[in-house]
């Protein structure tokens, strides 16, 4: 018997498994505008990782600061070509005896990862190394943005590591290297670059991205970008 095309109220009407969504535009657009890219913060005790943190999110250096214990983030949105995008700085202790139980929680899922050293400290330069084998070795992707970055230039009488000797190093290990001061108001902007420049890479990235929206018939289609396009200026 041949099937006729009979049209069927909306009552008895079977469920249809298709690519779209049938969603509010307003709650769309919030998922879609609202993604969060989280960055977490590593390297030694002291070297500023929680004033680096607070410059960005806050734009201030704060007037005191203790050891972090454990794990602590803090947000900021910011916009990328029209785009608001979250971006969650995970900021982590320096100390083994405050990382052993958090570990592996703040490098799930993580986005990007800045490493950090004090430029008057040779020390906490020299054990890098050892936080990108920590890194290396919790399966962080090589695809996974990086930066170096040397914190406190502001002590200029006091450096030990050298700009020529951080380069080299940030070179073998394909990262980008900035110089800056989390505690110079001068200096804030540098301190933007650093994670502005991480999240326009990580906006860039064509697996992060399902951001094509189409309308057919009342609904809403989400699509992956097939091509990697970016106007980003940072």
């Amino acid at each position: 018997m041949a099937e006729m095309d009979t049209p069927s109220s909306s009552n008895d009407a079977a469920p249809c498994l298709t690519s779209s969504v049938d969603l509010s535009t307003s709650s769309l657009e919030l998922s879609i505008q609202t993604r969060i890219f989280k960055i977490i913060v590593i390297g030694d005790s002291n070297v500023g990782k929680t004033c680096l943190t607070f410059r960005f999110t806050g734009g201030s250096f704060p007037d005191k600061t203790e050891a972090t214990i454990g794990v602590d983030f803090r947000e900021k949105a910011v916009e990328i070509e029209g785009e608001t995008i979250k971006v969650q700085v995970w900021d982590t202790a320096g100390q083994e005896r405050f990382r052993k139980s958090m570990v592996e929680h703040y490098y799930r899922n993580v986005h990007a990862v800045v490493f950090v050293y004090d430029v008057t400290k040779m020390a906490s330069f020299r054990n890098l190394q050892i936080w990108i084998e920590e890194c290396n070795g919790h399966r962080v992707s090589a695809s996974v943005p990086r930066v170096l970055v040397g914190n406190k230039c502001d002590l200029v009488d006091q450096i030990q590591v050298p700009s020529s000797m951080a380069l080299k190093f940030a070179d073998a290990h394909n990262m980008l290297l900035f110089e800056t001061s989390a505690k110079d108001p001068r200096e804030s902007q540098n301190v933007d670059s650093i994670f502005m420049s991480l999240a326009c890479r990580l906006k860039a990235q064509k697996s992060l991205l399902y951001r094509d929206v189409e309308r057919e018939d009342g609904r809403v289609r989400l699509t992956q970008e097939t091509e990697t396009k970016s106007n980003c200026p940072c």
